[in-house]
């Protein structure tokens, strides 16, 4: 799979994540907020140093494809997205690892986000199926992914230890390829009224 994807929206740029945006990250990714639900917790610059080389040698290994968002019109790093557990031979990948400034929650990023993410998942990387999870005490995101127009398929107990020793319990949602057009035309109304 192509590692330097380029994603363009109305409003965002999706560009490959790079050492070189240490600053820009930790700047947009400072407000603690933004971690509450995270199983990896950036408290400093340092973590957010290692968690840049972290995305870049997974991607290298071809297991994940991180994405800073860009807000065109700023030209600022405003968060992250990416593709994760990449499964060729299944055609399954996972969304993940979301996060955004908080003055840009409940506005139309998230919606472009995925709608550039989805679009290539299915329509160029030839995906059956696209999931999402999430902490079951993160209703925002759960709101967030509900939104887009995934179907929640049920929660995985004691799934994952997160950064601060608690075992979350993990809500998982999907987009299959079928429901690609129906979901792909809602993203698209709802990017025009955003």
């Amino acid at each position: 799979m192509e590692r330097e994807i380029i994603l363009k929206g109305p409003t965002l740029l999706l560009v490959p994540m790079k050492g070189d945006q240490l600053d820009e990250l930790w700047e947009a990714g400072k407000n603690p907020a933004i971690w509450e639900f995270t199983s990896s917790k950036i408290r400093s610059k340092e973590d957010m140093r290692k968690t840049i080389e972290t995305a870049e040698s997974e991607r290298e290994k071809g297991t994940q494809v991180p994405f800073v968002v860009v807000d065109q019109e700023t030209g600022k790093i405003i968060g992250s997205s990416r593709y994760l557990d990449l499964s060729l031979a299944h055609q399954t990948l996972e969304i993940g690892w979301t996060w955004y400034q908080p003055e840009y929650w409940r506005t139309r990023v998230n919606t472009e986000t995925k709608f550039l993410l989805l679009q290539h998942a299915f329509e160029q990387l030839g995906m059956n199926r696209v999931q999402f999870c999430t902490d079951s005490r993160n209703i925002r995101s759960q709101t967030a992914i509900a939104r887009i127009g995934a179907h929640k398929e049920g929660m995985l107990r004691k799934h994952r230890i997160i950064a601060d020793g608690y075992v979350r319990d993990t809500v998982v949602y999907s987009i299959i390829k079928e429901d690609w057009p129906f979901v792909k035309g809602q993203l698209q109304e709802k990017m025009k009224v955003n």
